[in-house]
C-alpha cells in the first residue's frame, strides 16, 4: 500500500477527527480525564475539529493517506520551536484568544461532555512542570502534540513515514523534538525506534487516582535505542 503524507486540510479534518478518536478510545490519558458514563463523542469531536484547525494555523499536522485514496489512516501534530527567551506575539495572543473563544462556545452548546476539569488541569500543571525540567535547549523543540494511526492501518509503516516527516527537518536544522506518551508499554519501544529516549515521568494524581506519561527527547540525528 503506497502511503502519501501531506499538509491536514479543512477537508480532512472529519477524517482526523475520527482517527484520533479510535485511537485513543482506550488511552490511559483519556480514560482518567473523561468520565465514560457521561462522555459525548459529539462534543469530542467538536473539540477536536476546533483542536485541528488551531494545528492547521500554528503547527505542523499532517496527515496520511493511502495514494488514490480520500481516507485518514494517520495523524501527526507537531509545535514548532521556541526559543526559550523569545515573547509572546501579537498573533499568538490573538490565536490563543480565538481557541480560547471556540471552546467557549463548544461548552455552552454540548456542555462538558464528560470532561473532568479538575483532572484536566492536574495534567496541565504536570505538563508546565515536566517541560520546565527537560526544556533546557534555548533553541526550542520540536513537540509532537499528537501521532495516532487507525488501529486497521498500523504495522504497515505509516506512523514511520509521518515521524520521518518532521524528523528529518529537525536533523537538518540541529533541533531537539520532545515527545510524551500516555503509555510506556508499547509507545516508548516504539518512538525508540525513531530516536528518542525517556527523558521524565509525569504523574498526574487526583486524591490517589492517578496516572502517568512520560516525556521523550530525541536528539539531532539520533539512531535507534538497540537495548
Amino acid at each position: 500500500m503506497a502511503v502519501r503524507v501531506s499538509l491536514l486540510t479543512e477537508a480532512d479534518i472529519p477524517g482526523a477527527v475520527t482517527a484520533i478518536q479510535q485511537a485513543f478510545a482506550d488511552d490511559p490519558y483519556n480514560n482518567w480525564v473523561f468520565d465514560k458514563s457521561t462522555f459525548d463523542p459529539r462534543r469530542n469531536a467538536a473539540s477536536l475539529a476546533i483542536r485541528c484547525r488551531w494545528g492547521m494555523r500554528n503547527g505542523i499536522f499532517h496527515v496520511a493517506k493511502a495514494e488514490g485514496s480520500d481516507e485518514v489512516l494517520g495523524v501527526a501534530c507537531w509545535l514548532r520551536p521556541r526559543a526559550a527567551d523569545a515573547p509572546p506575539t501579537w498573533r499568538d495572543w490573538f490565536e490563543d484568544w480565538r481557541l480560547w473563544l471556540s471552546q467557549v462556545g463548544m461548552n455552552l452548546y454540548y456542555g462538558r461532555g464528560g470532561l473532568n476539569v479538575k483532572r484536566y488541569y492536574i495534567w496541565k500543571e504536570a505538563q508546565a512542570r515536566a517541560q520546565s525540567a527537560v526544556w533546557t535547549d534555548a533553541a526550542g523543540y520540536y513537540f509532537l502534540n499528537i501521532m495516532v494511526v487507525r488501529p486497521a492501518a498500523q504495522h504497515r509503516g505509516v506512523g514511520r513515514l509521518m515521524m520521518e516527516e518532521v524528523t528529518r527537518r529537525a536533523d537538518a536544522e540541529g533541533r531537539r523534538c520532545y515527545l510524551e506518551s500516555s503509555r510506556d508499554v508499547p509507545n516508548m519501544r516504539i518512538y525508540g525506534r525513531f530516536g528518542f529516549r525517556f527523558a521524565k515521568e509525569l504523574e498526574c494524581d487526583d486524591d490517589g487516582t492517578a496516572i502517568r506519561l512520560f516525556a521523550m527527547v530525541r536528539e539531532p540525528g539520533a539512531g535507534p535505542e538497540t537495548k
